[in-house]
């Protein structure tokens, strides 16, 4: 089961690197809030398929599950139920505010992960 892959811990790498960026440098109302779930989202299902031999699939529906247990928590207010309101870690990686938006976004980098993956990786047909 544990295998791992140099692709994707690369493309992992690239993509933290681009979720660090946008934490520090990009405050706007699209890039940040929105690209930067869909992101989120596409860079853990790296992660998990750089280190593990599990089908897409799996880990896809895996990292969007584990992605809405994190927004579920954000809606019951876990980091000021757990005195980290003034934790900057704890807010960035679990959040503060539910979203509906964010949910969709979450859906969003799963569905391009799907269709890169069924692109990318299609079963060689014999000639």
């Amino acid at each position: 089961m544990w295998h791992f892959n140099k692709t994707y811990f690369i493309i992992t790498v690239i993509l933290f690197l681009i979720e660090v960026a946008i934490a520090l440098f990009i405050k706007d109302q699209f890039i940040r809030p929105y690209l930067g779930d869909v992101l989120v989202v596409i860079l853990i299902y790296c992660f998990v398929k750089s280190l593990v031999k599990i089908s897409v699939h799996k880990a896809a529906l895996g990292v969007l599950l584990f992605a809405f247990c994190i927004e579920i928590l954000q809606y019951f207010k876990l980091v000021e139920k757990m005195k980290l309101q003034h934790n900057t870690v704890a807010k960035t990686v679990i959040g503060t505010s539910f979203s509906w938006e964010d949910m969709l976004a979450y859906i969003s980098g799963i569905l391009i992960v799907i269709i890169v993956e069924n692109r990318f990786n299609k079963p060689k047909q014999l000639q």
